[in-house]
């Protein structure tokens, strides 16, 4: 994408080639309906699978009252898949998409799209109050509020605290952990993820944005790769490179991680927070010496600052249905329905309020630390490009092992502007 002319004259020529690629493609496809002339209308949720988010919708259901009702549209659980469906479908501007669970980093591309509507009035008033702003943040574009954050999510430092007795403060104290573990030979390895996809790039920008690092422009314009970034890049050569990750650190996913840790094969685990109800399951004797712990910083005494994922609702520019469908939105995200969420499927809130109910006591006993990171957060780079930017910058950062410092943020900075001007990168 283009970073200087107007936008607004970049939107026909954009919107009607993806559209003739998209047709090319799913020709076929056809859409659900949303309802017929003078029937209830069908307001139809496009969204990754959630478990009991049937519950939520059918609860959401009851209380239209039979002013509509919604049909929750389970999409495939790759978010690449996701992606590539509502993409397809709405270049195409079918009407049978109402609501859309959009990844956190998908709202601005939609967005400048004009795949989904503004969020005004009340509607917006509902969606910001109480709401966390780093959250908010994902959802807005250009100063304008295009979705309603649902829930969130935050990496935590997971580790043995039969191993060692307090959680390190920085990834340098981590390493010098496990080396000594190493040496006294008991399980050291500081186990997260490092291969060649978003899991690798969201490692790299809680190093950034913890080493006060701009990947971006303020105003998402233009690649930075500053001192701070410099800084990351130096800690994650350091880290892949100290003998403490796992042998398949270049490779490694989220639930490869999982299972290496909760087998006993590592001392750290930097995840997301679904590893702990697996780990109560699957070996509830570890469990009772695992302790969790905000993911070390950079430098001592500055907190990091960790990258936030979750999930975003909003409406589709092309459904016949615009009022309904921000009500139902409004309703599937609201306090109560968040918190059934976060008991029953393991997605933290994105309502600060949320966190201090009883009910999430049991369920979350690390609320603390995860609403600690939701506050200063990092997020990733906001721009309609995001996509191109995420391919382009696991390539050049993997493996870890091979990063040069200077010459990969030269490198990063080179391939991200030509991202931003959509060279070179398929989208």
């Amino acid at each position: 994408m283009a970073t200087d002319p107007d936008r607004a004259a970049r939107r026909p020529v954009r919107r009607a080639a993806t559209a003739a690629v998209a047709l090319a493609l799913v020709a076929p496809l056809a859409a659900c309906g949303s309802g017929g002339d003078g029937g209830t209308p069908t307001i139809n949720l496009y969204y990754p699978p959630e478990q009991n988010l049937q519950k939520v919708v059918d609860d959401c259901n009851a209380q239209a009252q039979g002013r509509y009702r919604i049909s929750y549209r389970v999409l495939p659980r790759q978010a690449d898949e996701q992606r590539v469906q509502m993409v397809r479908r709405l270049a195409a501007q079918d009407s049978g998409m109402d609501v859309l669970g959009l990844d956190v980093t998908w709202t601005q591309e939609f967005a400048s799209a004009e795949w989904i509507r503004e969020w005004t009035g009340q509607d917006k008033s509902e969606a910001e109050q109480g709401t966390l702003e780093g959250p908010l943040d994902t959802a807005r574009y250009e100063g304008k509020l295009y979705a309603a954050p649902k829930n969130t999510n935050v990496q935590l430092l997971w580790y043995r605290a039969d191993l060692v007795s307090q959680p390190p403060k920085t990834w340098d104290e981590m390493i010098s952990a496990a080396q000594q573990l190493k040496q006294q030979g008991k399980p050291y390895q500081v186990l997260t993820m490092g291969a060649q996809y978003e899991g690798l790039v969201v490692l790299f920008n809680t190093l950034a944005e913890s080493a006060g690092g701009k990947i971006l422009s303020d105003d998402g314009k233009k690649a930075v790769m500053d001192a701070g970034t410099v800084r990351a890049l130096e800690q994650l050569k350091t880290f892949a490179t100290a003998g403490v990750t796992s042998p398949s650190f270049s490779n490694a996913t989220e639930d490869p991680v999982r299972l290496e840790f909760q087998s006993g094969g590592g001392a750290f685990q930097v995840n997301w927070p679904f590893v702990y109800p697996a780990m109560q399951e699957a070996n509830p004797e570890l469990a009772k010496d695992v302790k969790w712990a905000r993911v070390p910083g950079i430098e001592p005494n500055t907190p990091s600052k960790v990258t936030i994922g979750g999930i975003n609702l909003a409406v589709s520019t092309y459904s016949k249905h615009p009022t309904e469908s921000f009500e139902a939105a409004r309703c599937i995200r609201d306090a109560e329905h968040q918190k059934f969420s976060a008991v029953n499927d393991g997605v933290p809130p994105t309502i600060e309020s949320v966190y201090d109910d009883p009910e999430m006591t049991d369920a979350y006993p690390m609320k603390e630390t995860i609403l600690a990171e939701l506050k200063e957060p990092a997020v990733r780079p906001l721009t309609p490009a995001y996509q191109s930017i995420s391919t382009v910058m696991s390539a050049i950062l993997s493996p870890p092992s091979g990063i040069d410092p200077e010459q990969t943020a030269d490198e990063l900075r080179g391939a991200i502007a030509d991202a931003l001007e959509s060279k070179g990168v398929l989208p």
